[in-house]
């Protein structure tokens, strides 16, 4: 497929507007870029994973950091805040065995550590990260490209 943003160029504006939503500084940029990567890990996306992974090295994080988002888990490079976020992008993404993905302990958990302005810019930044999960897979980019470069 080519560039969607060509065939749709409305598609910059919802890009830019998500953009601008995730940057109200309520979350740090680092925070969100690492759950973005972690939600291109999961959906196996190598695009996002190397766009994500760019992001974050540009901004400075250092590769153990960005390395062990996959095993955020057991790594000790995250702080509490952090591993909540991504905690959160991983129950939104994950089938849950019990049905509710993201349940009322898990919202409190995070609520310990955003206060609701930053916890609603989390589910956007989660939803903004869903929402090109799907150009992703379909549109097919080359890993390492924007969207408005040549992708022939």
């Amino acid at each position: 497929m080519s560039d969607p943003v060509k065939l749709v160029p409305e598609l910059a504006e919802v890009s830019a507007a998500l953009f601008k939503a995730t940057g109200n500084q309520s979350v740090p940029r680092s925070t969100i870029s690492l759950v973005q990567l972690r939600a291109g890990q999961i959906v196996a996306n190598t695009y996002l994973t190397v766009l994500h992974t760019g992001f974050l090295r540009k901004m400075g994080e250092s590769e153990e950091r960005i390395t062990s988002v996959s095993s955020w888990q057991d790594s000790p490079y995250f702080t509490a805040p952090e591993r909540a976020a991504l905690a959160l992008v991983e129950a939104v993404l994950q089938p849950s065995a019990q049905g509710e993905r993201v349940s009322d302990e898990l919202y409190a958990a995070v609520a310990e550590h955003y206060d609701e302005k930053a916890l609603a810019t989390l589910m956007i930044a989660i939803g903004q990260v869903n929402f090109f999960i799907s150009i992703a897979l379909i549109a097919k980019p080359v890993p390492g490209r924007a969207f408005n470069e040549p992708w022939e």
